[in-house]
């Protein structure tokens, strides 16, 4: 092990020499794809409990597919299926996008998790207490204030225990991204292997730097609990 981590030390924390791999593409995926899929599952998880059903039938028919089907899957068919369309590669913008392997798996991450996230949020939407929504309603608050100050606010608090486990998953997740040749973790580990043939020390680096950043995610999170849901007994574990 000790030899390997002398040799590819930079390569699992930032850069191979041309350009960044290891910790910092893992973390970038993670980071990029969980801001992009929580931005769209707040208003997605809105349209989710809508009563319209013009409304609620796409976003459930959106997370049925991406939770129905294997992110590796979802990863080769925006990686090699949709760059083997021919009106993807006579665009120009389409081809420059979907010819990168980061763009691509930042976009399946994104939408993986986004299924993912939109019925956690749904979900917790749906838990709020109904004289919340009746005390807001006897202020003379719309709905577009109610859902602003009052239900968002309360949902996004109370789905904090899922939503932290939807990150650790998505963290795991990113494990795939070798599948579209970027440099993560475990591609370096994948590399240094085939160069070594240490396979336990090689991909045991990969298991401890994995194991590093979920320590640190539970971390946060259980702070973020103790702050925002203390009130409701859930930091008190």
């Amino acid at each position: 092990m000790i030899q390997i981590l002398a040799e590819y030390w930079r390569p699992f924390l930032y850069s191979d020499g041309m350009r960044a791999s290891g910790l910092v593409i893992t973390l970038w995926l993670l980071v990029a794809s969980i801001a992009i899929g929580f931005a769209a599952a707040v208003p997605l998880a809105c349209a989710r409990v809508s009563k319209n059903r013009w409304l609620s039938t796409p976003v459930r028919l959106y997370t049925y597919v991406f939770r129905g089907t294997p992110l590796y899957v979802q990863l080769l068919l925006l990686y090699t299926g949709m760059y083997s369309l021919e009106f993807v590669r006579t665009h120009s913008l389409l081809e420059a996008f979907f010819r990168s392997g980061m763009n691509c798996a930042v976009l399946a991450f994104a939408l993986n998790t986004c299924a993912y996230t939109t019925e956690i949020f749904a979900g917790a939407i749906r838990a709020i207490p109904h004289g919340e929504v009746e005390a807001a309603r006897a202020y003379g608050m719309g709905t577009f204030t109610m859902y602003r100050r009052v239900i968002l606010p309360s949902a996004l608090r109370r789905a904090l225990p899922l939503y932290s486990n939807e990150v650790i998953l998505m963290l795991h997740a990113t494990t795939v991204a070798f599948t579209a040749t970027v440099p993560d973790i475990l591609k370096v580990a994948r590399d240094a292997n085939s160069a070594t043939y240490q396979s336990f020390e090689s991909f045991g680096i990969a298991a401890l730097m994995y194991l590093a950043i979920s320590f640190a995610l539970v971390a946060a999170f259980r702070r973020a609990e103790k702050r925002w849901l203390g009130y409701l007994g859930a930091g008190r574990r």
